[in-house]
């Protein structure tokens, strides 16, 4: 389209409110179709596909059979399934963050923080396996940028972890490498369960999750008190 027909179809679209969306398929449809439902429903229906299906295994037709969309759709909003996977992984973890601020909202110090965050995260693995796959086992084969979000993921809940240093009284604080360690720990765990096709049983993780990242920095009696606390 040569530059007076595309100031007459920006003119005729004026008032009507396509000027942006016009724009946007010939610039830069990442950024303006972000809200979209078609966008939001193949973002969903690739996690689905990869966590069900593993993401080698998962095309285009794949997520398009899942969602009952058109190829036209898909290829309006992604250039491919690469690059719909990595949007897909970052709204994976962006809800996966906010299912555990909601957990934890309600909690006024570090241990009941932790407790409902992990019981809201263990909560959702339970209900829905195959997200949990799509976002945490399958990130493997997405390459290193996918791998960079998860750590970026990782250093978030490794800076949480270490805040029991300033909640703790024990004389011996934990090496600087503990909150890593711990961080590490579960999610190798819950990793594990995932890729061997586990579909329920998460939450029965949270007491020993719980002894696990309370015990370096309050010590043995309060991450067994902890641990009980977590199997209510």
């Amino acid at each position: 389209m040569g530059k007076q027909a595309a100031t007459k179809v920006q003119a005729g679209a004026a008032g009507t409110g396509r000027i942006r969306e016009i724009e946007a398929r010939s610039h830069s449809p990442k950024l303006e179709l972000v809200g979209s439902p078609k966008r939001e429903k193949i973002l969903e229906g690739m996690l689905e596909a990869v966590g069900a299906e593993g993401y080698d295994a998962t095309s285009v037709r794949t997520v398009l059979d899942r969602t009952g969309l058109y190829r036209q759709a898909f290829y309006d909003n992604f250039a491919d399934k690469d690059s719909c996977y990595l949007a897909a992984l970052e709204m994976g973890i962006r809800r996966l963050e906010a299912e555990m601020l909601r957990g934890a909202a309600s909690e006024e110090d570090w241990r009941g923080r932790l407790r409902g965050g992990l019981g809201a995260l263990l909560d959702l693995l339970d209900a829905e396996p195959d997200f949990g796959r799509g976002v945490i086992v399958e990130i493997h084969a997405a390459g290193p940028e996918a791998l960079a979000r998860r750590a970026e993921a990782m250093k978030k809940a490794t800076d949480f972890i270490d805040l029991a240093r300033a909640e703790s009284e024990e004389p011996d604080s934990p090496p600087t490498i503990a909150p890593e360690g711990i961080v590490a720990g579960i999610h190798a765990i819950v990793h594990s369960r995932l890729s061997t096709g586990a579909t329920d049983g998460f939450r029965q993780l949270l007491p020993e999750f719980m002894y696990f990242a309370v015990l370096p920095y309050f010590g043995a009696e309060t991450a067994r008190e902890e641990m009980e606390a977590a199997r209510v």
